[in-house]
C-alpha cells in the first residue's frame, strides 16, 4: 500500500530542470523564435565585419524606420496564416491606401485625418470580400486575393490618373513621422524597462497559481534572472540608438501593434479560436467556433493592417505613386512572417515573428545596400533565406508530429 504522506508536489523546478526542458523542447520540433535569433546574430555579424557602417546607431535607426511599414503589412499576414490561408493583395492594398490618401488629401483637399479613415474603410472592405468569397462560394483564397492583387493595382492606376505620382506636404505631421520624428530618449529607456516588469508580474502570478493547484513552478531566480538579462539588452539597444538620432516613433508604433496583436492571440478567445481553425477547421466547428467569423476577421484585420502599412509608406517617401506597393513588398511582407516562425500549414505562430522577420529581412537589404550589391542579390539571398526558414518549419513540423506534439 503507497504511504501518501511520501507524495510530494515538487513546486519549484530548478534552472537546471528549465535547461533540460528547453533542450526537450528543440528536440521535439518546437523550435520557436531561436532559427531567426540566431539568424539575425550571423548575418549581423557577417554585414558587421564586411562593414562596419552596418552597426553604427544612425544607420540601426535608418533600418528601424523602414521595418515599420512592410512589418506592420506582415503583421496582417501572420493572421491569415495562422488558419492556413494566404493574401497575395497586401502590397496593391498598401499602394491602393497610398493612392487614396494623396489623391484625398492633396488633390481633394480632404483633412489628413478623413483621408485615412477612409483609406482604413476600403482596407477593412475588401479584406471582408475576401473572406466572403472563400466562406460562402468556396474560393481559394490563392486566387480570390491573386484577382485582388491585379484589381487592386488597377484601381490604384485609376485613382492616380496620368500623373502617376502625388507628393505629399513635406512639412505634415505624417510626413514628419515617417521620416524624423523619434522617441525622447527618457521616454525610450522608460519603455525599455516596461517588458521585463511585465514579465516579473505575469510570471508571478502564473507562478502563485501553479502552486495553488501543486503543480510545479518556475523558480523565482530563474524568472528574475531572465527579466533582468531582457532589461539590460533592451536598455543597451535604446542606449546605442540614442547615441544616433533616436528611437523612431513609426517603430514604435509596429511594437505596439505587435504586443497588442499578441495579446488577442494569446489571453483571448478569439485568439484561441484562430489556432483551432487554423489547426483543425472542422474540430474547430464542431467544438462550437463560429469560422466564418473567424476568416472574417483574419482576412479583415490583414487588408487593414496592409492598409496602414501602406499609409506609412506614403508618409516614409513622402508621395503616393503608381511604384507603391508594387516590387518586392508582397514578397518581403510574406516572407518576413514564415523567417520569423509563422508555419506556412496552419495553427503555429506569433506575432512576435512578423518583427523578428522584417528585421532580418530588412537587415539583409540594408547590409547589402551598404555593400553596393545589386538588388538582383538581394532577392537571390532573400529568397535562399526564406526557403531555408520553410525548410526548418517542416523539418520541425515531422518532428513534432514524431514525437506527438504537432
Amino acid at each position: 500500500m503507497l504511504d501518501r504522506s511520501d507524495e510530494r508536489v515538487k513546486h519549484n523546478e530548478s534552472i537546471p530542470d528549465l535547461v533540460k526542458a528547453f533542450i526537450d523542447r528543440i528536440r521535439s520540433g518546437d523550435l520557436g523564435m531561436l532559427p531567426v535569433a540566431v539568424g539575425l546574430i550571423v548575418i549581423s555579424t557577417v554585414f558587421s565585419i564586411l562593414n562596419p557602417v552596418f552597426l553604427l546607431p544612425n544607420n540601426l535607426v535608418n533600418l528601424l524606420f523602414d521595418c515599420a511599414t512592410v512589418g506592420i503589412i506582415s503583421l496582417g499576414i501572420v493572421c491569415v496564416l495562422l488558419l492556413g490561408e494566404i493574401d497575395l493583395s497586401v502590397g496593391s492594398m498598401s499602394g491602393l491606401s497610398s493612392a487614396i490618401i494623396g489623391v484625398l488629401w492633396v488633390n481633394a483637399g480632404w483633412p489628413v485625418g478623413g483621408a485615412i479613415v477612409v483609406a482604413l474603410v476600403v482596407g477593412a472592405a475588401v479584406g471582408a470580400l475576401y473572406a466572403a468569397l472563400y466562406s460562402r462560394l468556396g474560393m481559394p483564397s490563392f486566387v480570390a486575393t491573386l484577382a485582388g492583387l491585379l484589381a487592386l493595382l488597377g484601381l490604384q492606376l485609376y485613382i492616380l490618373g496620368p500623373t502617376g505620382s502625388i507628393n505629399l506636404p513635406y512639412a505634415s505631421p505624417l510626413v514628419r513621422f515617417g521620416q524624423i520624428l523619434v522617441m525622447p530618449a527618457w521616454l525610450s529607456h522608460v519603455l525599455a524597462l516596461v517588458p521585463g516588469a511585465v514579465m516579473v508580474v505575469i510570471g508571478m502570478r502564473t507562478r502563485e497559481r501553479r502552486r495553488a493547484a501543486n503543480l510545479s513552478s518556475q523558480p523565482f531566480g530563474a524568472l528574475a534572472l531572465k527579466a533582468g538579462i531582457l532589461t539590460v539588452a533592451l536598455e543597451f539597444a535604446v542606449y546605442y540608438l540614442n547615441l544616433g538620432r533616436g528611437v523612431p516613433w513609426m517603430f514604435g508604433l509596429l511594437v505596439v501593434l505587435v504586443v497588442a496583436l499578441n495579446y488577442a492571440l494569446t489571453r483571448t478567445r478569439w485568439g484561441r479560436s484562430m489556432f483551432a481553425v487554423g489547426g483543425n477547421r472542422e474540430a474547430a466547428r464542431r467544438s462550437g467556433i463560429n469560422v466564418r467569423r473567424i476568416y472574417l476577421s483574419a482576412f479583415m484585420l490583414c487588408s487593414t493592417l496592409a492598409t496602414l502599412g501602406g499609409i506609412l509608406s506614403a508618409s516614409r517617401l513622402a508621395s503616393s505613386s503608381q511604384q507603391a506597393g508594387t516590387g518586392d513588398v508582397n514578397l518581403n511582407a510574406i516572407a518576413a512572417a514564415v523567417i520569423g516562425g509563422t508555419s506556412l500549414f496552419g495553427g503555429r505562430g506569433s506575432a512576435y515573428s512578423a518583427l523578428l522577420g522584417i528585421i532580418v529581412i530588412q537587415a539583409i537589404s540594408n547590409g547589402l545596400t551598404l555593400l553596393n550589391l545589386s538588388s538582383s542579390l538581394r532577392y537571390m539571398i532573400t529568397g535562399a533565406v526564406l526557403a531555408i526558414a520553410v525548410i526548418v518549419d517542416s523539418l520541425a513540423r515531422r518532428s513534432r508530429v514524431s514525437h506527438g506534439r504537432a
